[in-house]
């Protein structure tokens, strides 16, 4: 049974460490590579050996480094020599190797770097790192720990090509009048004619030949022959007319319904034919069907096609959700019984029953890959069941895994075909694949089993009329993000109508719907899920929304990515922030978190007693707006909110040239202050006329003109609320101005600040309903709110707008477990330790709290000050120092379900 994954990335931080400062050739050479085998499980006397005597290509003998014959050789240099030295020395050995010994990988390496070759993929350098990075690098061995290495590439230009000439014939049959289903239906088929025509379905340039030999150049008669073509692709050979022309009866019948609706005789002209010929020109086999399915729906339109990229989720991106929802645990399963045929026949047999459902499929991107991965675990078990082919007279009666284990659910007509036509381009790939390995070629035409892609709305279509419940093993995909504020009116009702009409159902994002409807179908079965979502389905109020309701359904996070980016390949186009949930009604044995050090990065696996609905190994806390806070803690809230349509709010600029009509208004304006302006220094009035008497406002004609404006604004609102304070229009809605200095916290605050700034604002200066104050909070309350600690909480449960932080009051503040135990003399060094935070702003006068907290510009002296307020703030919590924010969460939320469980009064924090 291989390592797990974690595992071996355990080990190889072990072997990063042992081996940092080794730098001879030969003194250890032998022991290091010892421990690099051991990194995967492996004993490397058993399949490898050093100083393998060799005859090089120049006639003279040569000892190679290190050779596991048929897969891997290593040549090593002393620390700092010439790694392409290395490599032309390690290839000079091929020619002194038999055909079984050539390796499949050379390795070079320094003791301080490594540089991995693929000579499957033509010597391409497929890795190259230094020593203490191997840990994030060991999927690149994936072929020394004993699984199936599944290699992932970006988009090849081939597809962007070819999506681009299918584009440009679109629009030139779309100009002429064939347009809409007909047209959409018409490129699918051509899609599927130029794949053919390039991976063996036809001959070789058979359909190029007809378009260049059999019709005129001008085009005129393309379009009928095109429609005989489609005709003939349709019919089996037995029912054929006998005098069709033998440049139409080579075709082979195709089958599965492509060709069997009539579609209207389009129209080409000698530019379109040429077109059409320039597409023939491509290598259609290299394309990939996952990729190039939404590249080819993005040329419908035109302004999409400028971002031809856009609209694809990467295969890497794939595998982050089907590696642990199912593929490592099969590959895994597929090493431990490998070795009994009896076992390996029954887990083909398995694999031929799984079943998969996206009941968002797009363009079939994640049935595609989902798909692929199968048949080429299915071609690995075929490998070891008939090594070398033996005994095998019919590759195809092998085969057990088909299209026809795959569903889908598609809003569009035009995706559902595309889905439906990538999986046959798939399918056939990989029987190229087979054919290979076993030498004989196989080839599912005519078509016999399609995926069972169904257009409609998943969230109106019963997902039992798709496939039934007892059928299927897993529910996968990538519904929509679209966010409650940007929802259509039917959208809206959608979810209230899927979600029960549940209290909040308002807040939900769309892709929530998918979560709600995956928990109905999936009671009393051993289905698993797993969707990609935008983050905020994980962080703020909908997790009290959306989670409490999925509690109720007995649903158990199995696995999760933590929030990673989700890059959009398009220019001006922005990333979006996902996460990856798996999810079941049962919990498995063994839960995964996959954190991310950066959003950027790539994640490292840990493993989990529980997840959360926040995604955290901790207790199955829900947390939900409170009026109050959880201890006895200062009560926070709003500034002040006018409701005023502006015309009480001023610039400087505004400010004076008002008090050049109005003098006597001077002493009712009050500096006004939000989170854009305590941020950013802006400075910003406000005239305050609420305390004004009748006879103080008659005599300021041009505040009563405001005054008016405020009133009609307010009279115009549909609210009750708002039309009884046009009552008393000198009002505002919120008023809470304290008597003392006030904490601020602004309400929205940037994702790249490691700590929102809080301050405290002397009294005559007006907070507006963008900031949270506490007109009672002292140093010690403000050295708590600043810490990493609270940072951390704030990280994990606070919404978002857009990308930014946006502090909630109920949601995180009042949800907040402060330190319960701390000492006074704890809650003296936090004192002193905010009071140094404070003294090290007020050393940087001309600079703004933006500028301060900027990753890339905050002082050295601010730096170590909140340093120093953590230490602080963590020792009021406990002893033993946090290693990580993760760290910091599970006891937060342990400290939480602690206070909510077994406290009913208030806990005292000062």
């Amino acid at each position: 049974m291989p390592l797990s994954w974690n595992e071996i990335r355990n080990r190889a931080f072990a072997f990063a460490a042992e081996w940092k400062d080794e730098t001879s050739e030969h003194a250890e050479a032998k022991s290091f590579w010892d421990d690099f085998f051991n990194v995967f499980g492996i004993s490397r006397r058993r399949v490898a050996s050093f100083e393998q005597h060799v005859k090089k290509g120049d006639g003279k003998a040569g000892f190679i480094d290190l050779l596991w014959k048929g897969t891997l050789l290593i040549e090593h240099k002393s620390k700092g020599k010439d790694l392409d030295r290395a490599h032309h020395q390690a290839t000079d050995y091929f020619s002194g190797l038999t055909d079984k010994e050539l390796p499949k990988f050379i390795l070079v390496s320094d003791f301080e770097r490594f540089r991995l070759y693929d000579y499957d993929r033509g010597g391409e350098i497929v890795a190259e790192f230094q020593l203490a990075d191997l840990p994030a690098n060991i999927k690149h061995f994936a072929f020394m720990a004993g699984y199936t290495a599944t290699e992932v590439r970006p988009e090849d230009p081939v597809n962007i090509k070819a999506a681009e000439k299918m584009g440009r014939l679109h629009d030139e049959l779309k100009a002429i009048g064939y347009a809409g289903h007909d047209l959409e239906r018409y490129l699918v088929r051509l899609l599927f004619c130029l794949f053919a025509e390039d991976t063996g379905i036809f001959e070789k340039n058979l359909l190029r030949d007809l378009i260049q030999i059999h019709t005129a150049e001008d085009g005129s008669d393309l379009a009928d022959r095109l429609n005989h073509l489609f005709q003939v692709l349709n019919t089996p050979h037995e029912q054929r007319l006998a005098t069709l022309p033998e440049h139409l009866a080579a075709f082979e019948y195709i089958n599965g319904d492509l060709f069997a609706e009539s579609l209207p005789v389009a129209g080409f002209n000698a530019d379109m034919r040429n077109m059409l010929l320039d597409a023939c020109e491509l290598d259609w086999a290299g394309i990939s069907p996952a990729i190039f399915g939404s590249l080819f729906q993005s040329v419908m339109d035109a302004e999409e096609r400028r971002n031809l990229g856009a609209h694809y989720t990467s295969e890497a991106n794939i595998l982050k959700l089907i590696n642990p929802l199912f593929l490592e645990d099969l590959q895994g399963e597929f090493a431990r019984v490998k070795k009994s045929k009896k076992k390996l026949t029954e887990f083909h047999a398995k694999l031929s029953r799984l079943t998969f459902l996206d009941p968002a499929c797009g363009c079939g991107n994640f049935l595609v890959i989902t798909y692929r991965e199968l048949r080429l675990l299915e071609l690995e078990v075929l490998k070891v069941l008939y090594p070398g082919g033996q005994g095998v007279v019919d590759v195809g009666m092998l085969i057990r895994v088909n299209v026809d284990q795959f569903y889908g659910i598609e809003y569009e007509e035009f995706p559902a075909q595309i889905a439906q036509v990538a999986m046959w381009l798939v399918d056939h790939q990989i029987n190229l694949k087979v054919s290979e390995a076993f030498g004989m070629y196989f080839a599912r035409i005519p078509l016999q089993s399609s995926a069972n892609i169904v257009h409609g709305n998943a969230l109106e279509i019963p997902w039992e009329s798709v496939v039934e419940q007892e059928r299927l093993s897993y529910i996968l995909g990538n519904p929509p993000f679209i966010g409650s504020k940007y929802q259509q009116p039917e959208q809206r009702a959608e979810i209230a109508a899927i979600s029960g009409k549940i209290k909040g159902c308002g807040i939900l994002d769309y892709v929530t719907g998918w979560y709600f409807l995956a928990a109905q179908y999936i009671q009393g079965t051993q289905i698993e899920c797993a969707f990609v979502s935008t983050n905020s389905i994980a962080q703020g109020e909908q997790v009290g929304v959306l989670w409490k309701k999925l509690a109720v359904e007995n649903i158990s996070i199995n696995f999760a990515h933590r929030t990673f980016q989700w890059n959009s390949e398009a220019r001006g186009k922005a990333a979006v922030h996902c996460v990856i949930i798996g999810f079941a009604a049962f919990s498995r044995k063994e839960k995964r978190i996959y954190e991310y050090d950066d959003i950027r990065s790539e994640p490292h696996e840990i493993k989990a007693a529980n997840i959360n609905a926040y995604l955290v190994d901790g207790p199955l806390v829900v947390l939900e707006n409170q009026r109050n806070p959880l201890c006895d803690a200062p009560k926070v809230g709003i500034g002040n909110q006018p409701i005023d349509g502006g015309h009480y709010l001023f610039t400087p600029e505004e400010k004076a040239a008002f008090l050049a009509i109005e003098p006597k208004a001077a002493p009712f304006f009050r500096q006004w202050i939000g989170a854009r302006e305590f941020l950013n220094g802006i400075e910003r009035w406000c005239l305050w006329l609420g305390d004004c008497s009748p006879a103080e406002l008659k005599q300021m004609p041009a505040c009563i003109e405001r005054i008016k404006k405020v009133q009609a604004l307010r009279m115009e609102s549909k609210r009750k609320s708002t039309l009884k304070l046009a009552t008393t229009p000198t009002r505002f809605c919120v008023e809470n101005m304290p008597a003392g200095n006030y904490l601020l916290i602004p309400g929205v605050s940037s994702e790249r600040r490691k700590y929102i700034p809080f301050g405290f604002i002397s009294p005559e200066i007006m907070a507006s309903n963008l900031v949270n104050i506490s007109q009672s909070a002292e140093p010690y309350h403000f050295g708590i709110l600043s810490s990493t600690m609270h940072m951390a909480w704030m990280r994990y449960t606070a919404g978002r707008l857009k990308s930014d932080y946006r502090y909630s009051i109920g949601l995180v503040y009042n949800n907040f477990p402060w330190p319960i135990n701390a000492t006074d003399k704890q809650k003296a060094k936090v004192e002193q330790a905010a009071q140094a935070v404070l003294a090290a702003r007020a050393q940087f006068p001309d600079s703004t709290l933006a500028d301060l907290y900027d990753p890339l510009t905050m002082p050295a002296q601010l730096t170590k000050a909140h340093a120093a307020l953590d230490k602080a703030v963590d020792t009021c919590y406990r002893s033993q120092p946090f290693t990580n924010e993760l760290n910091r969460m599970q006891f937060l939320f342990a400290l939480y379900e602690e206070l909510t469980a077994e406290n009913e009064g208030l806990i005292k924090v000062t």
